[in-house]
């Protein structure tokens, strides 16, 4: 469970599209729920907030089950080139065993985390209209750079509990590892925010995260 969770809010979301004007998607506070299915593992739920305190945002993620837990959050601004991280915090935990984790504004001032880097993503990736493989840098929880590609693989129509939606697939892989992809779909008007998200391995799909519950704040 913590590498999945791990995954989820890397490229989990990331971290969090915006179709038509990425630029006329205003930045709204939120808080969603969705369903982890991971092979093997019961299924769980995820709690994903995103809140706005002063000029900056924070966004968390957190999910458990009876032997595992683990949830990630980051603050960070948001400006005109992109995102700029102030903090990150992480703990995991599988039959009690794992650790915490933390980084600070000096830690992240060259790169973004990944939570910061998720809702970025969400941000630019219509924004860039990048169809080939295109870069994100960032840093993992242990404050080790990462270095993945996304790519825009077209519109698609989601029917969820929340609603219909038209969106984009956004996939996302880590060079010379061919066998593992996400693809992401975003919500069409709320940076940040998870539709579906799947994780494929060996050309089997190993898990998804599926947005059900979605509360929209002022």
């Amino acid at each position: 469970m913590p590498l999945m969770l791990h995954r989820c809010a890397a490229l989990i979301l990331l971290l969090m599209v915006s179709v038509g004007s990425v630029q006329a998607a205003e930045t709204r506070p939120f808080d969603a729920r969705y369903r982890l299915e991971v092979s093997g593992w019961p299924s769980t739920n995820v709690e994903h907030r995103l809140s706005r305190d002063g000029a900056s945002w924070h966004s968390k993620m957190s999910a458990a089950i009876a032997m595992a837990r683990g949830e990630e959050s980051s603050r960070f601004l948001i400006e005109e080139n992109g995102v700029r991280s102030l903090q990150y915090i992480s703990g995991y935990s599988l039959l009690g065993l794992g650790g915490d984790y933390r980084l600070t504004s000096d830690d992240l001032a060259t790169l973004p985390d990944r939570q910061a880097t998720i809702f970025d993503l969400s941000r630019r990736v219509l924004d860039d209209g990048c169809q080939e493989a295109c870069a994100i840098h960032y840093q993992d929880h242990r404050g080790r750079e990462e270095y993945m590609e996304y790519r825009v693989l077209g519109p698609e129509s989601l029917s969820l509990p929340v609603g219909e939606f038209e969106t984009l697939a956004v996939e996302v892989t880590e060079p010379g590892k061919p066998e593992r992809r996400m693809v992401f779909r975003f919500h069409p008007e709320v940076p940040g925010l998870i539709l579906v998200l799947d994780y494929h391995r060996d050309g089997e799909r190993k898990s998804r995260l599926s947005l059900t519950q979605l509360s929209l704040m002022e």
